[in-house]
């Protein structure tokens, strides 16, 4: 065979532009970040803005978190939204022990986040004494735009997280 039979083997005109080169943790973060599928707890008022977050005005699909799941074994997000008592924190705590890994949290406004004004006997003073919380979004209750904006601090700490592999074996290690 000659050389110019060979140079023209090796360079294939209609490939050049449709490869990627990339990290395999790269590529599993990038999906996991844009295919977010919430688990909402919507437990006091902060729960309506939540659901205007899902409505056509602010469309939450932009960040492929449009499914919100009401299956803990479905979702990967909870998004604690209101006040939280400690005689519903056993099932916030159960529904998030259902979430398969790798999950994420996110408390919605003041209450979910420290308590709020409620300083009594019955409210937890932030859910995050009860499970890791990633993102806080602040506010009383917080607008449609600041939960969309804790989402995208969400998708920008998730695509700088290590990779599964490394996780997994972190975890085993323990």
């Amino acid at each position: 065979m000659s050389e110019a039979t060979l140079q023209h083997a090796a360079y294939d005109s209609k490939v050049e532009g449709n490869v990627i080169f990339t990290r395999v943790d790269t590529a599993i973060n990038w999906m996991r970040k844009n295919s977010l599928w919430p688990m909402p707890m919507g437990l006091a008022c902060c729960a309506i803005e939540l659901m205007g977050t899902g409505a056509s005005r602010y469309d939450i699909a932009r960040f492929g978190a449009e499914v919100m799941r009401f299956s803990p074994r479905q979702a990967d997000v909870m998004i604690v939204a209101g006040t939280v008592t400690y005689k519903m924190a056993l099932a916030v705590k159960r529904v998030w022990d259902q979430m398969p890994g790798p999950k994420w949290c996110i408390a919605m406004g003041a209450c979910a986040s420290s308590g709020g004004m409620y300083r009594s006997y019955a409210v937890l003073q932030g859910i995050d004494n009860l499970i890791p919380v990633d993102v806080y979004v602040s506010g009383c209750p917080p607008r449609p735009e600041a939960l969309l904006e804790g989402l995208m601090k969400l998708q920008d700490k998730i695509a700088e997280s290590e990779s599964s592999q490394a996780h997994f074996k972190s975890e085993a290690s323990v």
